[in-house]
């Protein structure tokens, strides 16, 4: 069913765009984390957080890197890296917000 090399159930989803896009979404969200918590944060949470971006930079660029070896189309993936991760934010964001106000009704 999942070639790893290859495509996901016969669709053209291969696995090295689903780790790139994971590579991506993880560093952007350990650059937010570590932004936040060093921004944020006092003593060690600062150094955690100063870490945890630092780690993220490396991360996402790797990831860029290693789809642009392999496929030499970064700019297509980036974009629908992008498009992915602004749908999870605005569904995250929706579901907050529901969450919000139920609680703040009852």
């Amino acid at each position: 069913m999942f070639d790893l090399l290859g495509t996901f159930a016969g669709n053209n989803v291969g696995a090295w765009e689903f780790i790139t896009v994971l590579l991506l979404i993880l560093g952007l969200f350990l650059i937010l984390a570590g932004a936040f918590t060093a921004y944020f944060g006092s003593g060690k949470s600062r150094a955690i957080g100063a870490v945890l971006l630092v780690v993220g930079l490396i991360i996402g660029l790797l990831g860029g890197y290693y789809y642009h070896l392999q496929y030499h189309l970064l700019s297509q993936l980036l974009w629908e890296s992008f498009l992915i991760l602004l749908a999870a934010v605005i569904g995250a964001l929706i579901a907050v917000g529901i969450f919000l106000v139920a609680i703040m009704k009852s």
